[in-house]
């Protein structure tokens, strides 16, 4: 798997959907900087609900998906900046993050994969906050 990529998968308040405030001014740069792939999943993860969004984790299982979209990132470089700042990511923060920014393979709709840009969670929640459809829909 590549170390690095131009595309980025999203499954909560960057996705093209979510309606809620949290978000709306990186949403809406997101699309303005990118190009969407549409509807895409993320095999072996787990989502959970954290309150006013989403977060994924790897898992084992095979039937476990995450769904959300991928995009192609115009400038790769200059959106991971800002995309790590909204994430609260910091390169080397170790435990200090909520997520990992990490290259998963992401799946289209339509079955081709890719390497793509995912913010997993490096903690998992309980149990009982996981979003068993892999699908976040509020917000």
């Amino acid at each position: 798997m590549a170390e690095d990529s131009r595309y980025l998968f999203v499954y909560g308040t960057l996705m093209s959907g979510a309606r809620g405030a949290l978000g709306t001014q990186q949403r809406l740069r997101l699309a303005r900087e990118s190009d969407s792939l549409g509807p895409a999943s993320l095999h072996f993860a787990r989502l959970y609900d954290l309150g006013r969004y989403p977060g994924a984790a790897k898992s084992e299982g095979e039937e476990d998906i995450v769904h959300g979209e991928a995009v192609l990132l115009s400038d790769v470089p200059a959106a991971l900046k800002w995309i790590d700042e909204y994430e609260g990511y910091v390169h080397g923060g170790g435990d200090r993050n909520e997520y990992d920014r990490v290259v998963c393979e992401v799946r289209l709709a339509g079955g081709e994969t890719f390497d793509a840009w995912v913010y997993l969670l490096r903690r998992v929640p309980a149990a009982e906050r996981r979003i068993d459809s892999g699908r976040w829909v509020r917000g």
